[in-house]
């Protein structure tokens, strides 16, 4: 390897083969070429095929990383076959943002003896639960696929084939180049499209090298040094650090740099300097840091003057003149001034100060210790690293495996798995290249603490907050899924070495995953010992129990190591927050505690893992553990013959991991306890660790497994539709309970915020399983309204911080949701609750939202009174055809630019604010006459403009644009006809109805496409629009909101067909969006790919992911869901202390059944159709008593003990 200025050459010989890749920058233009060299020293000519790899993400990395599912979307690849060129570009969001192209295609110097192929999807190129070292489209020896377009999740990949005579030479350069525009991009592709673009850029790039570093005036030598020292600053080295008893001395927050003027936010390179003779490092490193700048590399430099403080004047005269004269070199154009030059007195600094200084520097040098170089020949003294092992070490099983599963006892078996135990449990299993599409989660968790983990056993953990304090790394990978935690099983005989679950270590046996309420068990049988592994969280403590058991089935006694594995995030990214954890044995209980004290959320809590106890050796260092360049596939810890070290403490590179050996006879079986946990502090972690060390772990997954059944057994149902049971009777809430409520987090988002009005839509469906947890979150919501009667459209809870916006529906959704709570519960009292206000800046004209802490304000109100405020914003914020204004969104946040001149309207939020208005004003009554008789009227007054605005003809439209332009109009090329503006006039009741019936079967008409199984949210997709409707445009279309299926939205449009009578219609659509529908054979599940027993937020529509599910589990859908079948099919409803029944079922339905518990109530409900009508009941009868339908609809006083109700369809 040869890294010079200019260019890293990478060399090397195969036989009679040479290869060198050389890698160069541009000087000219925005991109990097890799040149490969192909040298044929044999006596045959070979063919050699040449295959490229970049992800392409045309975005920060802080975009990228936070989301990447969501990042990488926007971008689109196309082919230029004219140029052999793959070209990306990434769909903007928003007007001012600056758009980016990039293409990527080969010069070939030599003899081409195949077509080229290409590749710009990455789950194709890789294949399902693959890396790069054993890429499908590398082992597996098939051509690329050519894939373009809308990919998802987008890469560049040319391969070319060419013939390398004896004695001859080949060459390939792969250009990748980016411009700000289509036609630039053109050009730059036809000017490098030439064989002697190569050396021209060569030449340029030296040139340009030698002139840079005269101008900075450092020699080639020097920065040589700068560029090694860059390695410590963007990977942490502890040979660059303080000592460890340093860094764990002087740990402490990030704001603790703040009265420095240092934000922290950069990587930090210390100097400590006590002698003017030493100026010549300072003048150096000033230096450096104008280099790294260039490079595009920001850095805090810090220079602590440690002279005794009778001189300490000079010393500091001396050293700001070095720094002022190195800064008048002005920025590179485009490039803003990040970092800086501090300049710092020891003496003017506390000791804890100077202590956190020294402790988080990446690089930390001593002035009297010499030149760059000197230091670095000092610092990286010590043996060669040795190469890395990057196979695993596992072998094939030893003892026949379990037969594949055959589906068998379980109920929609696909090819992958199924239900059983009445739908309470799903069954994945998994063997050879059968695997899941896509991550088929389980998400458990309490109201502190949880987890997901996935078909093949990856997935995080976290506490407190799912996104802010991810106690392992959370993946937002779906095609390769690298897991952050692992078990791993070793056979210390044969050193075999294999994993219960499919990751991280897959041999040719079958495993299986079990997916229940709580708990998610994986079972593998490999070597002669059976393992099960089950996991599940505690009701009320943070940790997370996984119970590993080895069963010996090889009739012969074995010994075998357990070692489990953490690699330690505490905070939002590991690479951020590992720098900065310290770690230790605890001395009296003997499990592995973590903490990040650089957090300023979370820095005090402490994390442990612990093995029950059994834990004979250890590693906090993950270096170690898995070795230079290894994995956690095969990790160089697990293949040597020597024990875990013991090593913690503070600079390492953190994870936990602990190892216990065991040993069995023939036939026996143990169990191994792991725990994964965090708690407020050290005292308090070694608390849990010991009481659960000796707890009866069965009467504790008992209490997990009751409560769950205890909720979600509440209502429990049976209809003709089996698909539709499996739902409603547990999956739809354990998704709205366990992911929406308690983790708000899944794989495809982390978010640990609440939503304003997504939580208190999610809460609506549990009137029947848990009513106080919705009394709850309604006080917590009101919590985060301002003053003025706006809310925060999100927050995060341990810190209040969040975002005020101009979203208009989020001030309606108080008031609608109170009503609801209240209609179902009777408790009226709620709304005379006292709830402190929040206040903070106001928006500024023409700014849409901003990111904050608010305080808590000196105003306290009651329940109702923040309902109020919300509802008479609303009315106050109303345009000129009398709806309300749409401000920066309405529910479709993405329509954020329909309105951002304050004059658009929304149709749908006028019919979601008049249904409000005409529920809450009752309320009001008694309370507040005034308002009350106010809202009546401005109620009315809506209807009436809601008629006289926004019908089209055959359907209501969806909003105006600031111009007056109507959205949703068939006079609109994109978006004509748009789901929620025709659902919500018939669920407000407001929309006259025939026109109501009308708009509906409009719907049907235009946004129903039972073939391709999808209900559109609208249609067409934005696309070529002048207007700008908002970042939904930069969605491709047919994904998510732009024209895809988005489920919310679509089970609004099941209960409008409730309301009419439409029980045929209402059951299909039902059926048509169940997702146990959507994957129901090995072909359907490969096109879905996500998990058939949750409901997935959206679908797509566009080619080729038609059919393919998006994001799932975090979403509002399941909630909807579960009431347009309990509330809109089945028709049961609480209403206040009485059970109202009024179904609306399929006419082919002979009748249902449902048991209903209701704390000391139970219903025993059967319903008989004669197959005349989808809706009015004729007869009932309660304990055989006759019972009155009152216009078809019955009531029924609810009472404790054991009832049968007979209704007569």
């Amino acid at each position: 390897m040869l890294f010079d200025e200019d260019h890293a050459e990478f060399i090397q010989r195969d036989a009679a083969l040479a290869t060198s890749l050389e890698v160069l920058v541009s000087g000219e233009d925005d991109g990097e070429v890799r040149r490969v060299s192909l040298t044929n020293h044999g006596r045959r000519a070979r063919e050699i095929e040449l295959t490229s790899y970049a992800e392409v993400v045309l975005a920060t990395p802080a975009a990228d990383s936070a989301h990447p599912v969501f990042s990488r979307m926007f971008v689109q690849t196309e082919y230029l076959a004219e140029f052999g060129a793959l070209v990306a570009t990434r769909r903007p969001r928003s007007p001012d943002e600056t758009p980016v192209w990039a293409a990527h295609f080969t010069v070939v110097e030599g003899e081409v003896i195949a077509a080229p192929q290409y590749e710009s999807d990455r789950a194709r190129f890789l294949g399902r639960g693959r890396g790069l070292r054993e890429a499908h489209a590398l082992v597996a020896h098939q051509p690329l696929e050519n894939s373009q377009g809308s990919v998802l999740d987008p890469i560049f990949s040319l391969r070319q084939r060419v013939r390398v005579a004896p004695g001859k030479v080949a060459r390939v350069a792969f250009w990748t180049l980016v411009a700000s525009s289509r036609e630039a991009l053109l050009d730059l592709i036809d000017q490098h499209h030439e064989r002697n673009a190569f050396e021209r850029a060569k030449t340029l790039a030296w040139t340009q090298a030698q002139v840079q570093l005269r101008d900075l005036g450092i020699a080639p030598e020097e920065a040589a040094d700068f560029q090694r020292l860059a390695a410590p600053i963007l990977y942490a080295d502890a040979r660059f650090r303080a000592p460890p008893e340093a860094i764990r001395r002087g740990a402490g927050r990030q704001s603790g740099l703040w009265p420095l003027a240092i934000s922290g936010d950069l990587p930090i390179v210390l100097l400590r300097i006590d002698e003017v003779e030493d100026l010549v490092l300072v003048r150096q490193l000033l230096r450096a840091c104008e280099y790294w700048r260039m490079k595009g590399l920001d850095v805090d430099l810090v220079i602590v003057n440690e002279r005794s403080s009778s001189y300490v004047q000079d010393l500091q005269v001396a050293i700001e003149t070095s720094v002022r004269s190195c800064q008048v070199r002005p920025h590179s154009p485009g490039q803003s001034p990040c970092g800086g030059v501090h300049t710092l007195r020891a003496d003017l600094m506390t000791l804890e100060a100077r202590e956190l200084l020294y402790a988080v520097a990446r690089v930390s040098l001593l002035a009297r210790h010499g030149s760059i170089a000197a230091q670095l020949g000092r610092l990286l003294q010590g043996p060669r690293r040795p190469l890395p092992n990057r196979r695993a070490q596992a072998l094939a099983p030893l003892w026949p495996a379990p037969a594949a599963e055959s589906g068998e006892g379980l109920e929609f078996f696909n090819g992958l798995g199924g239900f059983e135990r009445g739908g309470a449990q799903y069954r994945i299993s998994l063997e050879g290249e059968r695997n899941t599409p896509a991550p088929w989660i389980n998400v458990i968790a309490n109201p502190q603490f949880g987890f997901q983990v996935s078909a093949q056993g990856s997935g995080y953990t976290w506490a407190g907050n799912s996104r802010d304090n991810q106690l392992s790394p959370w993946s937002n990978d779906p095609v390769v899924d690298p897991p952050g935690e692992a078990f791993y099983i070793r056979d210390e005989d044969s050193r075999a070495l294999w994993s219960p679950t499919a990751q991280p270590i897959c041999d040719s046996g079958v495993y299986r995953c079990t997916h229940g309420f709580g708990y998610s068990r994986f079972s593998h049988a490999a070597h002669g010992i059976e393992t099960e592994l089950l996991q599940y969280v505690p009701l009320d403590d943070p940790l997370k129990i996984s119970r590993l058991t080895l069963r010996n089935t090889s009739g012969r006694a074995r010994r075998l190591s357990v070692t489990a594995y953490v690699e330690w995030v505490l905070g939002t990214s590991r690479g951020a927050s590992a720098p900065f954890i310290q770690t230790e044995v605890d001395a009296d209980s003997g499990a592995l505690l973590a903490r990040n004290p650089w957090s300023i959320a979370f820095a005090e809590p402490v994390a442990f893992a612990d093995l029950g106890g059994r834990q004979s050796t250890w590693s906090a260092d993950r270096r170690e553990f898995l070795g230079y360049t290894g994995s956690v596939a095969a990790p160089q810890a697990l293949s040597a013959g020597t024990p875990l070290s013991g090593a913690c403490g503070a600079g390492l590179d953190p994870c936990a991991a602990l190892q216990c050996v065991v040993e069995l006879a023939a036939g026996e079986s143990v169990e191994v306890l792991a725990m994964l946990g965090q708690a407020g502090s050290a005292d308090a972690a070694r608390e849990l660790v010991e009481r659960y060390r000796t707890a009866d772990l069965d009467a504790l997954l008992a209490r997990v497994t009751q409560h769950w059944d205890t909720l979600l057994g509440a209502l429990q149902v049976r209809t003709p539709d089996r698909a539709m049971d499996l739902l409603l009777n547990g999956w739809l809430l354990y998704q709205t309970l366990a992911c929406r409520l308690c983790a708000r987090s899944a794989f495809y988002q982390a978010s640990g915020a609440y939503g304003f009005r997504d939580q208190l839509q999610d809460c609506l469906a549990l009137s029947f399983a848990c009513p106080a947890e919705t009394r709850r979150h309604l006080l917590r919501v009101a919590g985060r309204q301002f003053v003025e009667g706006d809310v925060q459209h999100w927050w995060l809870p341990q810190t209040g911080q969040g975002v005020r916006t101009r979203i208009s529906d989020d001030r309606v959704w108080l008031a609608y949701a109170c009503a609801s709570y209240i209609e179902s519960s009777a408790d009226v009292g709620v709304l005379d609750e006292i709830v402190a206000f929040i206040e903070g800046p106001q928006l500024h004209p023409g700014e849409s939202d901003a990111f904050f802490q608010p305080l808590p304000a000196e105003t306290s109100a009651s329940l109702f009174e923040h309902c109020a405020r919300g509802l008479d914003q609303s009315l106050e914020l109303s345009g000129v055809h009398g709806l309300p204004l749409i401000g920066s969104g309405d529910w479709n946040d993405g329509m954020n630019r329909v309105g951002a001149g304050g004059q658009g309207e929304s149709v749908w939020l006028g019919w979601l604010l008049l249904h409000t208005l005409e529920r809450f004003a009752p309320l009001a009554d008694g309370r507040d006459d005034t308002r009350a008789a106010h809202w009546r009227a401005r109620a009315e007054a809506l209807r009436q403009a809601l008629e006289r605005s926004a019908w089209d003809g055959e359907w209501y439209r969806r909003a105006t644009f600031d111009d007056g332009t109507w959205l949703g109009s068939a006079a609109s090329e994109e978006c004509r006809i748009d789901a929620i503006a025709q659902s919500w006039a018939v669920l407000s009741g407001g929309a006259e109805p025939v026109r109501a019936a009308i708009a509906m079967d409009s719907l049907e008409h235009w946004l129903i496409r039972r073939e391709e199984g999808l209900a559109l949210l609208f249609t067409p997709p934005f696309e070529h629009t002048p207007l700008d409707p908002g970042y939904i445009k930069g969605y491709p279309p047919g994904m998510r909101e732009n024209g895809g299926q988005y489920s919310h939205a679509a089970m609004w449009s099941i209960l409008a067909l409730t309301r009419l009578g439409e029980g045929d219609k209402a059951a299909a659509l039902f059926a048509l969006l169940n997702p146990i529908n959507h994957a129901r054979t090995p072909d359907e599940v490969q096109r879905y790919k996500v998990e058939p027993y949750v409901i997935a937020a959206d679908v797509y529509s566009v080619a080729p992911h038609v059919g393919r599910g998006g994001w799932t589990w975090y979403t509002g859908s399941a909630g909807w869901m579960y009431r347009a079948g309990v509330e809109g099919i089945l028709g049961l409803r609480r209403a206040r202390t009485d059970l109202l029944i009024d179904p609306c079922i399929p006419r082919d339905w002979p009748g249902f059944e449902v048991s209903l518990r209701l704390g000391e109530s139970r219903y025993d409900i059967v319903l008989v159709s004669a197959g005349q009508r989808c809706r009015g009941l004729q007869r009932a009868l309660l304990d055989d008593a006759p019972l009155a339908c009152d216009e078809g609809t019955v009531r029924v006083r609810l009472q404790a003990g054991e009832h049968r109700l007979q209704l007569f369809l």
